[in-house]
């Protein structure tokens, strides 16, 4: 990448060794940040020290913590109680719980930044989601957005933050990546899970896109830089959340070897 930073992306729920490994071979191959998204059945916030303990510069991002199960006080005490270098963190939060996931993200937003230094940016789809982590955030983690489609919405994020006196927003992406014949069902799969969420089936109509368009899948580590080249100075950070045929550390390993020499110009 000569223009965006490049991070990498697993699901929260892995293992604690499996963790260990990625983090540290991707601190080795000079990944600017290694990024874990919350799940149903993981605890993003608990993998966060793990990340830093056997790294030495990795930036470590969490996206997106749900403000309707986590309030901002257990947020802060979690991470606290871990011993995270708040210096190295990266923190995403949405909401989606009525009556008003607005509401409950502005207040996080406020809580959060009093109760910690790092970099606390808004998951979104809409417009006005979006708006407010561009004006009261530190910046917006997209989602299944193609490469020009990112590239918009972080001219809108920089004219809003402007506007609002909001300085140095961080505008940071997912896009799902899988590399090889076995992990293409894996990611389709996974297309497929979010076009059944209604405000990602929303947002699909919206823009015109499908899920896979946000997507890059490549028979070979080529194909796959090729595709996630697309994305360099669309946004700052741009985040390869690993798809694999199996959730095993070799399939991770092989993947993150396989994106690593797009860090060289970074």
């Amino acid at each position: 990448m000569k223009i965006s930073k490049l991070g990498f992306g697993v699901a929260g729920a892995l293992s604690i060794p499996t963790v260990e490994a990625i983090a540290a071979r991707a601190d080795v191959l000079g990944m600017a940040t290694l990024w874990f998204n919350e799940t149903l059945d993981g605890d993003a916030l608990s993998r966060v020290a793990t990340a830093q303990a056997v790294s030495k510069q990795l930036v470590i991002g969490v996206g997106v913590i749900n403000l309707d199960a986590k309030n901002p006080a257990l947020i802060a005490k979690n991470l606290a109680s871990r011993g995270v270098d708040t210096s190295r963190l990266i923190l995403g939060i949405g909401a989606s719980r009525k009556p008003s996931p607005l509401a409950t993200v502005s207040g996080g937003l406020r809580a959060l930044r009093s109760l910690l230094p790092c970099p606390v940016v808004v998951g979104s789809l809409g417009p006005r989601m979006r708006q407010l982590g561009a004006e009261q955030g530190d910046g917006l983690l997209f989602n299944w957005l193609p490469p020009e489609f990112a590239g918009e919405t972080t001219e809108v994020l920089r004219k809003q933050a402007a506007a609002a006196g909001n300085a140095a927003p961080i505008a940071a992406t997912y896009v799902r990546t899988a590399l090889g014949s076995a992990a293409l069902p894996v990611l389709q799969q996974e297309a497929a899970k979010y076009s059944a969420i209604p405000s990602y089936a929303a947002n699909f109509s919206r823009l015109g896109i499908t899920a896979m368009d946000g997507a890059v899948w490549g028979q070979t580590p080529e194909e796959v830089r090729t595709g996630l080249k697309k994305f360099d100075g669309t946004v700052d950070h741009v985040v390869v959340r690993a798809i694999t045929a199996k959730e095993e550390v070799e399939h991770y390993l092989e993947l993150l070897e396989a994106v690593a020499p797009l860090t060289v110009t970074a």
